[in-house]
């Protein structure tokens, strides 16, 4: 069986970037014509000419705020979705709040690939536990498997023990979802006696995959890599392995995706190692995005992967260029601990705690109350579950103790172990 999902994986570098850039200008002559959001935001600049990398990085880099603003002025898409690709097609709606679209065909989010590096192969089956409710994790994954002709049972999140039924009965083999759920079902599944020892293969996205836990998956005989892929271009980059399924170095850029890393908050490249935000240009019709920021910290590596596959590679995912932070799957953005404060008007700071206990993500927002004001923390917790859709603890802090860092969100988890 061959290891390669297509010969596009092994083909010449050089044969890539010309393709790609070939591919670049008419791509985005045809965009603007039709995405007048996209048309106003590289307005002035001659698209014929965008023909390597260099010139590439002289367009601006449009990230999350600025097309959050221009969502806001403009409904729902802020002119950056093709109107002719919303026909029969899926929207979402991620925190922020972010709108956007599926694109067409059987592997929008081109995550097939994933699978295949994973060890996946066509009849697999696939217990999906990423989110298919407004955000599109859930169907990231499940139109990917679909596409390599797996089966796929759409299980969502939460529901633990529904959910561990459901997988005793399925047999699945593969998982896919965030790295520290299918440890919560595992564990679940030991306490009420259940068989799930089907699962070989774990996909996961979300959030951090610590040594530790690999490692633990790895002694209940799960192989386990991951993806990196975000709600705008679906699969990003993926882990590939060893024929016995050892984890090789860093994660293997997708097909299709021109990948930069800038120095945050500029719009200027870095150079090979050294680490800074990274940008995506992806040649969707549907959404075309250019010198997209993620807002996500990686670096690229130098040479080739072992596994054969000759695309970039980066050194995954390596922290926020901004405060916007992923728990549990979900970002949370400043923006949301902001309304929560105007929300609880008892509140006149507040900081967003993120930790690390065990193998899960956990968060605790601190928070100073008004002069004389008797906070009711479970009113306050309550809202930050509503508004940001996880649960987190509330810890009333003595006035001025918070510190006067500029910090809306801190991100303490420990990624060394």
């Amino acid at each position: 069986m061959t290891p390669h999902f297509d010969a596009l994986e092994i083909r010449d570098p050089a044969e890539r970037e010309r393709e790609l850039f070939e591919r670049l200008p008419r791509f985005l002559s045809e965009a603007v014509t039709k995405a007048e959001g996209l048309a106003e935001w590289l307005a002035g600049i001659d698209l014929s000419a965008v023909t390597d990398r260099a010139r590439l990085a002289r367009l601006p880099v449009l990230r999350k705020p600025e097309l959050l603003t221009r969502q806001m002025a403009r409904p729902p898409f802020g002119g950056f979705v093709n109107p002719d690709a919303l026909e029969g097609a899926r929207v979402f709606v991620s925190p922020g709040p972010i709108w956007e679209i599926e694109g067409g065909g059987a592997d929008p989010w081109q995550a097939a690939r994933a699978f295949f590096a994973a060890g996946v192969r066509p009849g697999a089956r696939v217990h999906n536990a990423l989110a298919y409710h407004l955000t599109p994790g859930g169907f990231v994954l499940d139109t990917g498997a679909r596409a390599l002709g797996c089966t796929v049972l759409p299980a969502g999140t939460g529901n633990t023990d529904i959910q561990v039924e459901a997988a005793a009965v399925f047999r699945p083999d593969v998982f896919a979802g965030t790295p520290d759920f299918l440890k919560l079902m595992l564990d679940r599944a030991d306490q009420a006696g259940k068989d799930l020892s089907s699962f070989r293969i774990g996909l996961v996205s979300g959030g951090a995959l610590f040594p530790s836990l690999r490692e633990e998956y790895r002694r209940r005989g799960i192989t386990v890599l991951q993806c990196y892929a975000t709600a705008e271009f679906g699969v990003i980059a993926y882990e590939t392995a060893t024929a016995d399924g050892e984890p090789l170095p860093g994660m293997v850029i997708n097909e299709n995706l021109i990948v930069e890393i800038v120095r945050p908050g500029t719009d200027d490249p870095v150079q090979e190692g050294e680490v800074g935000e990274l940008v995506v240009t992806s040649l969707n019709p549907a959404y075309p995005l250019v010198r997209f920021g993620t807002g996500d910290l990686s670096a690229i590596l130098p040479g080739q992967s072992p596994c054969g596959r000759t695309n970039m590679r980066i050194k995954g995912w390596m922290g926020r260029a901004d405060q916007r932070t992923k728990i549990k799957g979900m970002f949370v953005d400043p923006k949301q601990i902001d309304e929560l404060t105007k929300r609880e008007a008892g509140i006149d700071r507040a900081r967003l705690v993120v930790t690390r206990k065990g193998a899960n993500d956990a968060m605790e927002l601190h928070v100073e109350p008004v002069e004389g004001v008797a906070l009711d923390t479970g009113a306050v917790e309550a809202s930050l579950r509503d508004i940001t859709k996880i649960t987190g603890r509330v810890l009333v802090v003595a006035r001025g103790s918070l510190p006067r860092d500029g910090k809306v969100i801190a991100d303490e988890r420990d990624y060394s172990d």
